[in-house]
């Protein structure tokens, strides 16, 4: 009997810029404090990159933390680099050719923009590589340069971004560990309350076209809470599991309030949750691989814990899974 393959995280790193802007910082220079994005969001800190520091950048920066963790050889054999970004260095050569360059990779690369649940995205289609026997080793990656994007004279947005990448390798692994289940879903309805128009310059006549990051906040937080509950039960029970068999809960990283009404519903204690937005703010679709990552070095994830991962964002889009950390690569 042929044994079925199931796809597992493997190997994971992260990068933030060395910048860092804190709430008081933003005082300056806009109408805010630091009591009233703390109290409205839990972020105080966020981390911006350089000016010549784009999203090619952070997300080379994440894999070759990667390779301090595990080795240079731990990208041996990857045939498949997908980036996930809402920023890329350009529309074309996509940022994912320009990593598969940058560590001489003998694989295809493609970038893929899904807003913030990107990286979960590229985690299920690096999941269907592995598990159909297409590819053997994925890089999937999350890295946004999102600081770029905002006007940092409206305050309803410059508050919430930051800038940072993170790198999960995505390769066979043994039972019982491994993706367990994965949601996706989609509501392009919802598109017109968080959107970002392309910016750049034109090509015939050198007019700047600048649309910054826009957001009807209060739409997308009743948004949020409401598919944060119904994708991640949805998520357990494709894994055949329950509230209780969930070691860690690993949310996108957006808003504090948020995190905490998913919680709740969850019924999990405090201890099982990852945060990081005071630190990084939302990072977007390098939020949850670098929660992962600070799970990691915190010692928070050990082999065997299931893992609930779950993010929201522009599109309005959403995607939920349950993984088992571990297993043999």
């Amino acid at each position: 009997m042929t044994k079925t393959l199931r796809a597992g995280i493997t190997a994971i790193g992260a990068y933030a810029p060395a910048k860092v802007l804190t709430n008081d910082d933003l005082s300056k220079f806009m109408d805010t404090n630091d009591e009233w994005i703390s109290t409205r969001t839990g972020i105080r800190r966020r981390h911006v990159a350089a000016d010549d520091e784009f999203t090619s950048n952070l997300a080379v920066s994440a894999v070759l933390d990667m390779q301090r963790r595990y080795g240079e050889e731990v990208l041996e054999g990857v045939d498949m680099v997908i980036v996930a970004t809402n920023t890329p260095d350009a529309y074309f050569p996509s940022t994912a050719a320009m990593v598969q360059n940058y560590f001489s990779l003998k694989a295809g690369a493609f970038d893929l923009l899904a807003a913030c649940p990107g990286w979960v995205y590229a985690l299920s289609v690096a999941q269907a590589y592995v598990e159909s026997g297409i590819c053997k080793k994925v890089l999937a990656i999350g890295s946004e340069a999102l600081t770029k994007l905002i006007d940092w004279n409206d305050r309803s947005t410059a508050v919430l971004f930051g800038d940072g990448a993170g790198a999960t390798l995505v390769e066979a692994v043994e039972e019982p560990f491994g993706i367990k289940s994965m949601i996706l879903g989609a509501d392009g309805e919802g598109g017109k309350y968080l959107y970002a128009r392309a910016t750049g310059k034109s090509l015939l006549d050198g007019t700047e076209i600048t649309d910054h990051v826009y957001m009807n906040g209060r739409e997308v937080f009743k948004f949020a809470v409401r598919v944060m509950n119904t994708s991640t039960i949805e998520a357990i029970e494709q894994a055949g599991l329950n509230s209780a068999d969930i070691s860690l809960f690993v949310p996108h990283q957006a808003n504090l309030r948020i995190i905490s009404a998913a919680r709740e519903r969850l019924g999990l204690p405090e201890e099982k949750v990852v945060v990081t937005v005071d630190e990084y703010g939302n990072n977007s679709t390098a939020s949850i691989p670098l929660a992962l990552t600070h799970a990691v070095d915190g010692g928070r994830i050990k082999s065997g814990d299931n893992l609930l991962l779950v993010s929201f964002g522009a599109g309005l889009t959403w995607a939920a899974s349950v993984l088992t950390w571990g297993g043999t690569k």
